[in-house]
């Protein structure tokens, strides 16, 4: 379902000039923002040498290798402590794995380890990506799909919800088409398909959309978290 909008918005970027144009939307601070993203990337891009990759790959691999390390006796001690907090997961080692390893990567933003993304740091972090969507994948039965057609019923009642809100507000701010696009994949694609979308508005703009995307998956994890305890609330 995810897809199909993403179709829509690819459709609705080929467009984006002509539309803006007719809604009268305002484009000035887009257009700032494009030449401030060519501008930042022309000073700070550079070829890549082996101890940057070694860093960002460590860099990586360490803070997810201390979130196991953390997260399981954390958890452990919560179950032993306070069993009664399993309603909230929190004695689930999967639910601090990605509780820490996301706040991990949030505060790592705010320290020199920043500079490695102009040797290509949302690069390889998206090549990461990959590997787990695809490892998610594998584990798919796809026979599934028959089994359980309501939930396709779900997702589109779902993704239409999230359309129309998203069209409501940007016909409300008369805003121009772009931010509609990166924003909405940033909240329901992520990393793999928002820089793709910022990239069909314009190529300079795919930087924005790994930016957004980055920041849709932190308030993601929290949120979704929150999101999981209030349908709990409702089902009891």
């Amino acid at each position: 379902m995810a897809n199909v909008w993403m179709a829509v918005l690819l459709y609705l970027a080929s467009r984006a000039p002509e539309l803006d144009r007719r809604r009268g939307a305002d484009t000035t601070a887009l257009t700032a923002l494009q030449e401030k993203v060519a501008t930042f990337e022309r000073e700070n891009a550079r070829n890549p040498a082996l101890g940057d990759l070694m860093k960002i790959v460590g860099l990586g691999f360490g803070l997810t290798g201390l979130s196991h390390l953390l997260g399981n006796p954390l958890a452990a001690w919560i179950e032993a402590t306070a069993p009664g907090l399993a309603i909230y997961s929190l004695t689930s080692d999967f639910f601090w794995l990605v509780v820490l390893a996301t706040t991990f990567g949030l505060l790592a933003s705010f320290t020199p380890a920043r500079r490695l993304e102009g040797a290509g740091a949302s690069k390889v972090g998206s090549v990461m990506l990959y590997v787990l969507v695809a490892t998610i994948g594998m584990q798919m039965d796809i026979r599934a799909v028959f089994s359980s057609p309501g939930l396709f019923a779900v997702g589109g009642v779902w993704m239409a919800f999230h359309a129309a809100c998203m069209l409501i507000v940007l016909r409300l701010l008369r805003a121009p088409l772009f931010y509609l696009g990166v924003g909405s994949m940033a909240n329901i694609g992520g990393a793999a398909s928002a820089p793709v979308v910022a990239g069909a508005f314009h190529p300079a703009l795919a930087p924005v959309g790994v930016l957004l995307a980055v920041l849709g998956y932190a308030l993601g994890t929290y949120g979704g978290w929150l999101s999981g305890q209030l349908m709990r609330l409702v089902s009891q």
